[in-house]
């Protein structure tokens, strides 16, 4: 078995897409939100899940997540970090529903196989060892290496969105990879 964990790079035209799409919402465009959309919902989807541990909380704050581009597109500031703005948007929606429910659930494989159902090259016995993986990590840790996995945020960039020390975040992501590396061993 041959499983592989790539990590999405920054890419300053893929950034200047996403500012443009968030511009064009700002006017009112509504074909620049569903374009926004389908360049964002995998990593908006994913970081929700990862924080509420629950798929039908997630896909609800991905859709409150739009909703609330659209209405505060016109205060966004064009600063090269569009991720890390809609990221801080899904983890403020997240962390609000945690509070409301009060209580978060556990991670369930068929959660992240449904995410992963749409990304044809990934085969279910890829699915199943990245949530046995996954399931190895902690909340923060998860969180991190989703965040830069998914997004390609860099380690600053996912301090500032989780609200946690740049020293806290390089820590954690490395206690991750390492966790990662041997539950990689094992599962071989």
């Amino acid at each position: 078995m041959v499983f592989c964990m790539t990590v999405a790079e920054p890419d300053p035209e893929a950034d200047a897409v996403l500012e443009a799409s968030i511009a064009r919402i700002a006017g009112g465009d509504q074909e620049a939100l569903a374009d926004l959309y389908a360049h964002t919902r995998s990593a908006i989807y994913g970081f929700a899940l990862s924080i509420v541990k629950n798929a039908h909380d997630a896909e609800d704050i991905l859709h409150d997540a739009y909703l609330q581009v659209w209405n505060a597109a016109g205060g966004y500031r064009a600063q090269g970090k569009p991720m890390a703005w809609l990221l801080t948007i899904t983890r403020n929606l997240a962390l609000s529903r945690l509070r409301e429910h009060g209580r978060t659930e556990p991670l369930v494989q068929e959660d992240w196989q449904d995410h992963l159902a749409d990304a044809p090259a990934v085969t279910h016995e890829d699915r199943m060892t990245l949530e046995a993986l996954l399931s190895a990590l902690g909340d923060e840790e998860r969180q991190i290496v989703t965040l830069h996995a998914l997004t390609g945020l860099k380690h600053r960039e996912i301090a500032q969105v989780l609200g946690l020390p740049l020293a806290t975040v390089l820590s954690k992501y490395s206690r991750a990879l390492k966790k990662l590396q041997l539950a990689w061993k094992e599962a071989e």
